[in-house]
């Protein structure tokens, strides 16, 4: 029976979808902790008397910690489970939370970013995977998707709280209760992650394989015997007898797709609109309290193409998306680069083209990245895969936003014309290299890629 048909046998059930949205919750905390610092730079370069490039490194000490927790993330997941990794996660966010809203100086303030950076990395890691491992074929993309929409609901969050707690709260300790109030859906998450299920496809892989066909009878799976089989056999073919490598010729393809996706989805320059939307919003000549708002609608948009993306992942595929993104991101930021130039620059075309940005992004990278590096590894090395391409994103992620406050001044609008033309380089990469993982079984989908490593188009033909 071919792969599509027998993945039509399983259907998303309620269980699954509890499962996915509570894995997913991480996302949303990534999410928060992604936007909320952008309301308190303004604050925390008074308070802590910061020159610019300390402001960068204050915004990007978060992203430092994220290169890492990716790093490290991926053989804990595989040696101890997804769920213990992301009870982990949850800890370390409601510490990091309550640290970053005492801080007593910036040194104390930077250690507990840098926590807060350990527990997006390793999210950006663990939760895509145990989604991905949780949910048959045909919805994968779907609910694994759940998780960036979870991200960007977070972003939404976080702009709409920074707005809501600049009008209340004293200047001077605004930005104490914007850092703060994060406390409180990382505890929600913490209850969550103890009450989650395993995966069954890491159960099964570390020879429990009655656990997963208790776990998988749970979520709603059919046949189990069959699902349990194809799970020991993929593992078994992926071993070799011997121990699990990342960096072999037989992974090549999937090591190259993710680092070059993870690369691209950062050089569009998505973090440095995020983490300092206000600034940008007021070099296009936009007031203080305005740009808040503005950057309130830069929320609500990724958020409504997020979903929209949703419902075409697993219809269209992963590549026709990016196609769509690369160019539609390449022109909104040639609009705005072009309007930063000019001496008195239009706020409305300013606003237009960062909303058409956000929405091309959305609807492309925003959804498809987690997604297709959570299923393009072979299950015996997925964690450390995941780990290679969240590595790879919050390094990209970390310099850019480091770098942002420096360049913006030095090039203007050239800046944003530089990420444009980033992104029509990553049109030739998704047309002359990236395979289309729409619909394939995470069990099959590495014989497509191993059996035929320089034709990725192969890849789909995988039964």
């Amino acid at each position: 029976m071919s792969d599509r048909r027998s993945t039509h046998e399983n259907r998303v059930t309620g269980a699954m979808i509890m499962s996915a949205a509570g894995a997913a919750l991480g996302g949303l905390l990534f999410g928060i902790d992604t936007a909320v610092i952008s309301g308190t730079t303004s604050a925390l370069q008074e308070r802590f008397t910061l020159s610019n490039s300390a402001l960068g490194f204050t915004v990007a000490s978060a992203l430092i910690g994220t290169v890492i927790g990716a790093l490290a993330a991926g053989s804990p997941a595989d040696r101890f489970g997804r769920r213990a990794m992301l009870v982990t996660i949850a800890l370390c966010y409601v510490f990091s939370s309550l640290g970053c809203a005492f801080a007593g100086n910036w040194h104390v303030l930077l250690v507990f970013r840098f926590l807060g950076g350990l527990a997006i990395g390793a999210a950006s890691v663990v939760t895509p995977i145990y989604i991905a491992e949780v949910s048959p074929a045909v919805y994968r993309g779907r609910l694994v998707a759940l998780n960036q929409l979870n991200i960007v609901f977070g972003i939404l969050l976080a702009f709409v709280s920074n707005f809501i707690i600049a009008g209340l709260a004293p200047p001077e300790t605004a930005w104490r209760w914007m850092l703060g109030v994060i406390a409180v859906p990382s505890a929600v998450f913490l209850l969550i992650t103890v009450l989650l299920p395993d995966s069954p496809r890491w159960l099964a892989v570390n020879g429990r394989a009655d656990a997963a066909r208790k776990v998988m009878g749970q979520l709603g799976f059919h046949d189990l015997e069959s699902e349990v089989e194809r799970m020991l056999a993929a593992a078994a073919r992926d071993r070799h007898g011997e121990k699990p490598r990342l960096f072999q010729r037989r992974h090549a393809l999937p090591v190259t797709c993710a680092v070059l996706i993870a690369m691209f989805n950062q050089l569009s320059g998505i973090n440095a609109l995020l983490y300092y939307a206000p600034r940008i919003f007021e070099l296009g000549g936009a007031k203080a309290d305005s740009a808040m708002l503005q950057s309130i609608a830069v929320g609500g948009v990724n958020l409504i193409f997020t979903i929209i993306a949703m419902f075409l992942i697993d219809k269209i595929g992963r590549k026709p998306l990016l196609y769509f993104g690369s160019i539609g991101t390449a022109v909104t930021l040639f609009v705005v680069g072009a309007q930063l130039e000019t001496p008195h620059p239009d706020g409305i075309l300013v606003l237009l083209g960062l909303l058409g940005f956000i929405a091309a992004f959305a609807l492309s990278q925003g959804a498809v990245i987690w997604v297709f590096i959570s299923e393009v590894f072979p299950s015996t090395v997925r964690g450390k895969g995941q780990a290679l391409g969240s590595a790879t994103h919050w390094i990209m992620a970390a310099a850019i936003t480091w770098v942002f406050p420096l360049f913006a001044t030095g090039l203007g609008g050239w800046v944003f014309a530089i990420f444009g033309a980033m992104m029509l380089l990553q049109t030739l990469f998704v047309w002359k290299l990236m395979p289309e993982t729409n619909g394939i079984s995470l069990e099959d989908m590495d014989l497509g890629l191993h059996e035929n490593p320089l034709r990725p188009e192969l890849v789909g033909s995988a039964k």
